[in-house]
């Protein structure tokens, strides 16, 4: 028995590519514009055009030369003929697209109907308005069919003559090119505006154009749209983003995860986890590593930029998301704080943005700083919490061997000392050990330890700025003039931050403790005993940063914004490795008040928010008061370590006026440092005040400093804190000096 013949037209079982099958598309495109072409003329030969009537500027022979066809075969021909022949094509078209697609050719147009659920009549009008995309012959076609030479993209109305025969089909058509019918909805097709439309005129006449990504697409671009490259990056699969891996625990724990999600419900499963903690930076990494085994492109989106653009903040949520569903990308939304306050409209974005996802992305990773409750936004979806932990020291001690080299690593074990020393990221380590090379490469020298934790000052964060001071520490022990018992306490202090992994790794107390694994001290005394000296000392012997909080800053009449600012206090602090130091600490931690007013009830929940902010702090925080009775007694139980900076005896207020003025000063003879400390029973800080004014003094006379410079200054700083100057002593002084 001999075979069938087979036409010519079906030769090929399946498509070669996406662009073959788009030209059998167009195609059939031209046979249905030819059908309606030959509708056209029938038209305007029922009306009767005089040559003085409306005048057609493309020629009825342009349109035919155009399209490939016989002017007397489109007149001599049944249009209902033209039509079958355009189905015909079409029947025969879309079985071969299944064949394709069953061989696993990759065919983009059937793909995007496939992910956007796309009816048969909402898949060929993409065919309709990608066509003037591919040649420009259908600009004067559909110019031609509209009757308008300026009206070169397809309406509505064409859109919907070409591809129903019927007016009924027509009709029941029509609201799928509405504003809530998936084509603009998810924008894919785009209205134009349309000057030659009259004013009023009905969305049939709304010109139709492809969105610029979606023709990307199409076209197997596998790119970023464009119009958000500001805030959207591409990362090929297997890329890393430090060159170090994420907390394998971690890593093990989302993969099980996604495991169970894709493999229960592989079509229909979607996932999403809000990654959340102090140490973002590390969120990336983990990332990349989780999804390394998918083998596919992540998209990273940083909010932050994203709604700082110019388009509309919704459009533009939506269509960074949709990029996920077109690459078929995991998402990686970077910043979500922008989001998560108070701001109505923020809460709008938010809404809006889970709503995006769970329209468009099957697995989404979330970062922020603070958890995002909203597993009620994300119905039919897995919504999952997950913080991220600080990198453990061992991961920190891999950071800095390989930043560091193995020359330099090997060093004194740098390595192990910075890991144990710092907690800083793998991103922050990078930048240091960067900041330090370049910094010893101009002064030609070799870097030291040292550089590397001035590095580490420098490249701390630097957000706590407009709401404390940061100090950098000047004094070290020896400037420091205290009782022996009172700085082996500060020794104590920092010796238990130098061996937090030891203690609370290493020998397992962490597991016993939930929170208050930080180091909270209370330095109290009259004022300037020398407390904010004492922490610049333990700032400069630990390597940190010091940052004194301004509380004016801090505390507002207006309700949530004193817990906004803490919040973002000690979020920032440990984010950038930095001490903390809250001078006049008794005006925000004070003795929470008996209830009588509104007010009163607010101030007792800042009183308590504090408190748990501290606890839920991993690092280090200073407090100085200058009456310790004032503190609220449910609050000192919680601190680690209470020091008494007394007011100083003759003897420290002697040492105290020596060191404060430097080797390199001019200093007469006759300066009696014996007399001034029995003399003037102020704090080391007025002593401080007196030299420093006294240094003036004498510069001004051109000389060096003398008794009298000093006498001068003191009877100052007297007057200003309204202690009582006797003369007589000071007269006595100065007679037995003669």
């Amino acid at each position: 028995m001999s075979a069938e013949p087979r036409d010519p037209a079906d030769s090929a079982a399946v498509y070669r590519d996406g662009m073959e099958h788009i030209e059998e598309e167009l195609r059939w495109l031209d046979m249905l514009i030819t059908h309606r072409v030959a509708t056209f003329r029938e038209s305007l030969k029922a009306l009767e055009r005089s040559a003085t009537g409306q005048q057609m500027y493309i020629s009825h022979g342009e349109v035919d030369w155009l399209l490939g066809v016989d002017t007397d075969a489109i007149e001599s021909a049944a249009q209902s003929s033209m039509f079958a022949a355009a189905e015909a094509l079409r029947r025969k078209l879309d079985s071969r697209v299944a064949r394709s697609l069953e061989r696993g050719v990759a065919l983009t147009l059937p793909h995007l109907a496939r992910m956007f659920h796309l009816s048969p009549i909402e898949r060929q009008a993409m065919v309709v308005c990608l066509a003037p995309e591919l040649d420009p012959k259908y600009d004067k076609i559909f110019a031609y069919l509209h009757d308008d030479v300026t009206r070169k993209r397809p309406s509505v109305r064409l859109v919907l003559e070409l591809l129903c025969p019927t007016r009924a089909d027509r009709w029941n058509a029509r609201p799928l090119f509405g504003d809530h019918g998936a084509l603009l909805r998810t924008g894919l097709l785009q209205t134009v505006d349309d000057p030659a439309s009259p004013s009023g005129s009905s969305d049939l006449a709304r010109a139709l154009r492809l969105d610029p990504a979606i023709l990307n697409f199409i076209l197997g671009l596998n790119v970023v749209d464009p119009r958000f490259e500001h805030a959207l990056r591409l990362v090929p699969a297997g890329a890393q983003a430090n060159g170090l891996a994420a907390d394998p625990e971690l890593q093990d724990r989302l993969r099980a995860l996604m495991r169970r999600e894709f493999s229960e419900n592989p079509e229909r499963g979607r996932l999403v986890v809000n990654l959340h903690g102090p140490h973002q930076t590390e969120a990336r990494e983990l990332v990349f590593g989780t999804c390394r085994p998918l083998q596919r492109q992540v998209l990273c989106v940083d909010l932050e930029a994203l709604l700082s653009g110019q388009q509309d903040p919704e459009h533009s949520l939506r269509l960074a998301m949709r990029e996920s569903l077109l690459l078929q990308a995991p998402v990686l939304v970077e910043n979500l704080d922008a989001l998560l306050d108070n701001d109505s409209r923020h809460k709008a974005l938010a809404r809006r943005l889970a709503g995006d996802i769970a329209r468009y992305c099957q697995l989404a990773f979330l970062v922020s700083a603070k958890p995002w409750y909203a597993g009620s936004l994300f119905q039919g979806l897995t919504f999952q919490h997950v913080r991220l932990p600080a990198p453990s020291v061992s991961m920190r001690e891999s950071a800095w061997r390989r930043e560091l080299g193995t020359s330099e690593a090997g060093e004194a074990g740098w390595p192990a000392l910075l890991a144990r020393h710092l907690q800083l990221t793998s991103a922050q380590i990078g930048d240091v050990v960067h900041s330090a090379r370049n910094e010893c490469a101009m002064a030609e020298r070799a870097m030291s330890l040292a550089d590397l934790f001035a590095a580490c000052r420098r490249q701390s964060n630097h957000a706590l700025g407009d709401l404390a001071l940061k100090i950098e520490p000047a004094y070290s022990w020896e400037h420091l003039v205290l009782p022996a018992d009172k700085c082996e306490r500060l020794r104590e202090l920092c010796a238990q931050v130098r061996h937090y992994h030891q203690v609370f790794e290493e020998w397992g107390f962490g597991t016993r403790l939930s929170h208050g694994k930080g180091l909270s001290a209370l330095f109290s005394g009259p004022p300037g005993t020398g407390k904010t000296m004492a922490a610049e000392v333990v700032a400069r012997e630990l390597g940190l940063e010091l940052y004194k909080v301004d509380l004016s800053g801090v505390v507002s009449k207006y309700i949530g914004e004193t817990e906004k600012n803490l919040s973002r206090i000690f979020r920032e602090a440990a984010a950038g490795n930095a001490i903390l130091f809250f001078d006049e600490a008794d005006a925000l931690f004070g003795k929470r008040t008996e209830v009588s007013d509104a007010h009163d009830r607010y101030a007792n929940i800042e009183t308590s928010y504090l408190l748990q902010k501290m606890e839920e702090y991993e690092g280090v925080a200073i407090l100085a008061s200058n009456l310790r009775e004032n503190m609220d007694q449910a609050f000192v139980r919680r601190l680690r370590f209470i020091i008494e900076f007394p007011f100083p005896d003759e003897a420290s207020r002697l040492r105290i006026w020596r060191t404060h003025f430097p080797e390199s000063a001019p200093v007469s003879d006759d300066l009696d440092y014996g007399f001034l400390a029995r003399q003037f029973q102020i704090a080391g800080g007025n002593i401080k005040n007196v030299v420093l004014n006294a240094a003036f003094l004498a510069a001004d006379d051109g000389g060096a400093i003398g008794m009298s410079h000093v006498l001068q200054s003191a009877k100052r700083e007297f007057e200003k804190i309204g202690k009582r100057w006797d003369d007589a002593p000071l007269a006595r002084r100065v007679q037995a000096a003669a």
